[in-house]
């Protein structure tokens, strides 16, 4: 199996039905691509909820930045993961947990963020996982197609 865990269509699906992102690991430097992520999933309609725990209480792109997945408002559909891939495993884990409190249907790791066995444990938990692909890239592919 591939790093790239979905066919074009269940990403389609994923970035027509959620509504609000959680990004794990969002940063206030324009030069990071979180902050390039979320100013066009907020471009795109997207709530966004960053969260950083260095940051927390401050604002990026508008948004109060949480400490923790745990801190954010539900609802959350996606918690789009920008740590390091051994990282990944951590934030899938309080995702699974907090699943039903936040209403989570997806985890998204970022372009070259690949943990197979994140991704497998939050199959078997029952969320969709996405690894190793960007939603800016796959909303301007979605909007080619």
């Amino acid at each position: 199996m591939t790093a790239d865990r979905n066919s074009d269509e269940a990403i389609d699906a994923i970035l027509s039905t959620a509504r609000v992102f959680a990004v794990v690991g969002a940063s206030n430097k324009p030069y990071r691509p979180s902050y390039g992520v979320m100013k066009a999933l907020i471009e795109h309609g997207y709530t966004l909820h960053p969260v950083n725990p260095g940051l927390a209480g401050q604002e990026i792109h508008g948004r109060r930045v949480y400490a923790s997945l745990a801190d954010v408002p539900a609802p959350v559909d996606v918690v789009d993961i920008f740590r390091n891939s051994n990282d990944a495993l951590g934030v899938v884990r309080e995702a699974i947990a907090l699943r039903n409190t936040l209403g989570i249907t997806v985890v998204w790791m970022q372009l070259g963020v690949i943990n197979a066995g994140a991704a497998e444990e939050a199959s078997a938990a029952g969320l969709a996982a996405v690894m190793d692909r960007c939603p800016r890239i796959e909303l301007a592919r979605k909007s080619r197609r």
